[in-house]
C-alpha cells in the first residue's frame, strides 16, 4: 500500500493547540519503530490532506486526522472508527486480502501509547499489507513500461467490478446537478487574482466547459434513468492501481457514497485523463474500449471529453485550493499543476468542438 493522496476544495477546520499537540504526539510514536510489535528497521511517516500514513516494514498504518471539510467530518472518535471500518469493508471489493483490520490505539494508565493495548482507546488506524512501489501504475507508466497486457487485466479487473457492483436507482438529475456544483466550486478558487492571474482567459475556458456540461445533460440525464450509475471507487487515479498478481485497486473513497455513485465511463475518464498528465494519453481511451467491450456496452463517445474537461477544472481547482491552507504543503507544486490540468480541459474541448 503506497501513501493515500486526498483533496479539499476549503481549508479544513484548524485544529485547537491541544489537539495539535495530540495529534504530533501520536505521529511521534507511530513514527517510532519500535512502537509496532514486530518493529520494522525503519518507518516512513508521509502526511496528506486528511491523515497520516506509516510505510511500516511490509504493513502500512494509516492514522486520520481530526479535520472536518465539507463533504468529511473526522473530528470525532467515533467518526473516525466509522470511518477507518468503512475503508477496510469497502476496499475488500477491489484489494482482497490488502486491508487487513482496523487497529486501536491506546493510551495506559502511565500515559504510554501503544497499538492494540488494554488502556484507553485514543485513536483508531487501519493496518494494510504494503504494495510494491515499482508495479504501482503511476511509477509503470512514467518508466514506459505499460503494455497491453496490463490494459487487458485492468480492464478485466474493472469489468468484473462494475458488472457486479451495486447499481442504485437515484434522481437523474443527480450527475448533472452535481456537475454543476463543482462548477461553482471551480469558478470560486480558480477565478481569485491571487492564485493565478489569466482571469479572463480562466472565466472564459470555464464558461465553455461549463456550456459543454449544459449540451449533455439530457445525455446525463439517459445514462441515469438506464441505471448506468454504480457505487464505484470515487478516486480511481494512476496512483491507486497495483499492477501484481492479480491487479489490486485500493484507496477507495470511503467517506461519501454520494461521491462514490457515478457512471463507470465517468470514472475511467478521470483515470484516463491522469494518465495523459503522465504523457501517457493512449491509455485512458485503450482501457475504456476494452472494458465496455467485456460489459457488452457501447463507449459514450460523446460523454469523454465533457467528462474530462469536468475532471480536468475540478483537479485544477484542487491543486490550488491547497495554498489556501494556513501552511501549504510543497507550495511550489499547485500552480504548475494546476496549469497542467487546464491544458488538458482545453485539448478535451477542443478536440469535442
Amino acid at each position: 500500500m503506497t501513501a493515500e493522496s486526498a483533496d479539499h476544495v476549503a481549508p479544513a477546520l484548524g485544529l485547537s493547540e491541544a489537539g495539535a499537540a495530540e495529534l504530533a504526539e501520536k505521529v511521534r510514536f507511530m513514527s517510532n519503530a519500535s512502537s509496532y510489535p514486530h518493529p520494522p528497521d525503519q518507518v516512513t511517516a508521509k502526511e496528506t490532506h486528511m491523515s497520516w500514513v506509516f510505510l511500516a516494514g511490509d504493513k502500512v498504518f494509516k492514522l486520520k486526522k481530526p479535520v472536518r471539510y465539507p463533504y468529511l467530518d473526522f473530528t470525532s472518535l467515533a467518526a473516525r472508527e466509522r470511518y477507518c471500518r468503512e475503508e477496510v469493508r469497502l476496499n475488500a471489493r477491489l484489494a482482497p486480502g490488502i486491508y487487513r483490520r482496523v487497529v486501536a490505539m491506546t493510551r495506559s494508565l502511565s500515559g504510554a501509547l501503544a497499538l492494540g493495548g488494554k488502556g484507553e482507546t485514543v485513536d483508531w488506524l487501519v493496518e494494510m499489507n504494503r504494495l510494491p512501489e515499482e508495479c504501482i501504475l503511476e511509477a509503470r507508466l512514467k518508466e514506459g513500461s505499460v503494455g497491453e497486457d496490463d490494459v487487458e487485466r485492468l480492464a478485466r479487473t474493472l469489468a468484473d467490478f462494475y458488472l457486479s457492483a451495486e447499481h442504485p436507482a437515484v434522481d437523474p438529475d443527480m450527475p448533472f446537478k452535481h456537475f454543476l456544483t463543482e462548477m461553482a466550486e471551480n469558478r470560486a478558487v480558480l477565478l481569485r487574482t491571487d492564485l493565478l492571474s489569466d482571469r479572463d482567459g480562466l472565466s472564459a475556458l470555464l464558461d465553455r466547459v461549463e456550456a459543454a456540461l449544459r449540451g449533455v445533460q439530457e445525455r446525463l440525464r439517459e445514462r441515469a434513468r438506464s441505471g448506468h450509475i454504480v457505487d464505484g471507487h470515487g478516486d480511481l487515479r494512476p496512483e491507486h492501481i497495483c499492477l501484481g498478481e492479480p491487479v489490486v485497486i485500493f484507496d477507495c473513497l470511503e467517506f461519501s457514497r454520494d461521491l462514490r455513485l457515478l457512471d463507470p465511463f465517468d470514472e475511467m475518464t478521470f483515470l484516463g485523463m491522469e494518465c495523459a498528465r503522465l504523457e501517457a494519453a493512449w491509455f485512458g481511451p485503450a482501457l475504456i474500449a476494452r472494458v465496455a467491450a467485456l460489459m457488452g456496452e457501447r463507449v459514450p463517445d460523446d460523454l469523454i471529453p465533457v467528462y474530462t474537461a469536468l475532471h480536468a477544472v475540478l483537479r485544477a481547482r484542487l491543486s490550488l485550493a491547497h495554498l489556501l491552507d494556513p501552511v501549504p504543503r510543497e507550495p511550489r507544486k499547485w500552480v504548475p499543476l494546476a496549469k497542467q490540468y487546464l491544458a488538458l480541459a482545453e485539448h478535451a474541448l477542443v478536440a469535442k468542438e
